[in-house]
């Protein structure tokens, strides 16, 4: 059985749970649907090899940086200062 469905499914959310910050994770997340806006353009250059890896984990960069900031709210943490937004 291929894990990678699996996995693809799960990393977003499990790396958001690690890196959970609202202010680095709407960063990736701006990132990631920077690269999801500009995708017709970038199929068709010729990008370089980071770039070009960039632009094949597109969806998977957006979608962490969107549970990034998810778990960020939960954690009450921005850019690695607390936040007060629930009163805890």
């Amino acid at each position: 059985a291929n894990p990678a469905l699996f996995t693809a499914a799960t990393f977003p959310f499990l790396f958001g749970v690690m890196y959970g910050d609202v202010g680095h994770g709407s960063f990736l997340f701006a990132a990631g649907l920077y690269l999801l806006y500009n995708e017709k353009k970038n199929d068709e250059a010729k990008l370089g090899e980071m770039m070009g890896g960039m632009h094949s984990g597109r969806y998977m960069i957006a979608m962490m940086g969107f549970f990034a900031v998810y778990a960020g709210f939960i954690y009450n943490d921005c850019f690695s200062l607390g936040l007060n937004l629930f009163g805890s």
